[in-house]
């Protein structure tokens, strides 16, 4: 290293640029939020398909020991929620994090979530995506979801504070892209 030249301390950042262009690209973004609110319900039930079998566990067994059980629930109560979260966590990981980057419901509406310079979702993103988005839900209510209209991209405000886009999958994307000018 010559004299002259500076000395680099630290690390350096390497700054990508936005993978997906709305005005270049609109078939990535286009009725995206609408089937998204789909996809959420979707994802919503499946969530709660386990909850409400174990709901339904605990009250069958408290019935057929006519009311012993009902102790022994009691007991365990304090686990049953956060199990449920572990379950939604898990849920969000490892759909979000898989080749599809994508949940069973955004999977069935042809979304697929990315980062924002164009890679696949990963599990840790995955999870940190789902307790974002609950977080930002529940404390700033459910109006927090309009940023998604204020935004070229749809983005909402977990999509914005950990890098991610939610866009329609190529497959649909190819049906939605407009034909180009005809050459002569």
């Amino acid at each position: 290293m010559a004299e002259n030249e500076p000395r680099r301390i630290g690390v350096s950042i390497e700054l990508k640029p936005h993978a997906y262009d709305p005005l270049a690209n609109p078939e990535l973004f286009d009725g995206v939020m609408a089937r998204r609110v789909i996809a959420f319900v979707i994802d919503l039930v499946i969530l709660s398909i386990p909850v409400i079998l174990g709901g339904l566990f605990m009250l069958a067994t408290t019935i057929a020991t006519l009311g012993i059980a009902a102790f022994l629930f009691a007991l365990l109560s304090p686990l049953y929620w956060p199990l449920i979260v572990v379950w939604a966590i898990c849920y969000y990981g490892f759909t979000l994090g898989s080749p599809a980057s994508a949940t069973l419901g955004m999977r069935f509406m042809d979304l697929e979530m990315r980062t924002w310079y164009g890679a696949p979702a990963y599990f840790v993103l995955g999870c940190a995506h789902g307790l974002l988005y609950w977080l930002t839900v529940s404390f700033l209510t459910p109006f927090v979801l309009l940023v998604g209209f204020f935004n070229h991209r749809g983005r909402l405000l977990h999509d914005i504070l950990l890098g991610t886009v939610v866009i329609n999958n190529p497959a649909r994307a190819q049906a939605l892209r407009r034909p180009g000018p005809s050459a002569p």
